[in-house]
């Protein structure tokens, strides 16, 4: 009883935060990592939680995490990327920023810039840049979804047709080793996808936690990505697809900063 009870337990705490680690675990139920360890092989044998490095985190399939613990989850490192994204962007420049997290991170990096015309499907995002006069802040209609203030439908992606900007900052809920980016909100991902056609230089920005997730609805394919902005690419495989399709890479917990292709397109250039 008591074994079920710490399941449920660390089953909650996952649902709250989005990922649980064996030594915070170890010392929140008095017991032994490998006690710990034992029960993440236990909850994910039942497909409630997927493994990872050192914890687990909560098993998506097709419903995505909550905002806040989305927004939890891997906060220091979307600062960090959301910090290196924008320097990448210049002053009076053009750009989208679609809904995640992670772009809003780049938002608050963006709050000092100056000449800007952000154009945005994302509440918090024009929430965020609002008060700041310097830049110019366009928001599309669309339906508004409650749940994280996205701005997702057809509404919203002819909105965004009108338009071609200099980059677009987008971000993503999975991202597949065969180079899929993925996202679990069909509506959502129309928008994403006319962001992508309509933006001269494409930015995307997400930490290594999406490579241990899922989601059903195809955005596209990292070949349509100029630059890719995380934490630490750590698999090998996914740095050489990064070369093979000419996709800068920019890694923030190094802080050193890479062209896997050997030349990154400028906007002018895309």
């Amino acid at each position: 009883m008591m074994l079920v009870s710490r399941h449920n337990s660390i089953l909650d705490i996952a649902r709250e935060t989005g990922k649980v680690e064996v030594d915070e675990l170890a010392t929140r139920f008095s017991v032994s990592p490998q006690t710990i360890r034992k029960d993440l092989k236990e909850l994910s044998d039942q497909g409630l939680l997927t493994r990872v490095h050192g914890g687990a985190l909560l098993a998506f399939g097709v419903e995505n995490l909550g905002y806040s613990a989305r927004k939890d989850l891997a906060g220091k490192e979307k600062e960090a990327i959301g910090q290196a994204a924008a320097d990448l962007i210049p002053d009076r420049a053009s750009l989208f920023v679609n809904i995640g997290t992670t772009t809003e991170a780049v938002a608050r990096a963006l709050i000092q810039r100056t000449g800007l015309m952000i154009i945005t499907n994302n509440l918090n995002v024009a929430s965020t840049l609002r008060p700041f006069s310097e830049n110019e802040v366009i928001i599309s209609g669309g339906l508004v979804r409650a749940t994280d203030g996205g701005i997702v439908g057809e509404a919203a992606a002819d909105f965004i047709r009108q338009f071609k900007v200099d980059y677009a900052v987008i971000g993503v809920s999975a991202l597949d080793r065969d180079g899929a980016l993925l996202d679990y909100d069909y509506r959502e991902v129309r928008v994403a996808q006319a962001i992508i056609e309509n933006a001269r230089h494409v930015i995307l920005v997400a930490d290594q936690t999406k490579f241990e997730r899922s989601a059903p609805v195809r955005i596209g394919h990292i070949a349509q990505v100029d630059t890719f902005v995380t934490d630490t690419l750590v698999s090998q495989d996914y740095r050489q697809l990064l070369a093979d399709n000419e996709v800068r890479l920019v890694e923030v917990a190094g802080k050193s900063q890479q062209d896997a292709s050997g030349g990154s397109k400028s906007p002018t250039e895309a």
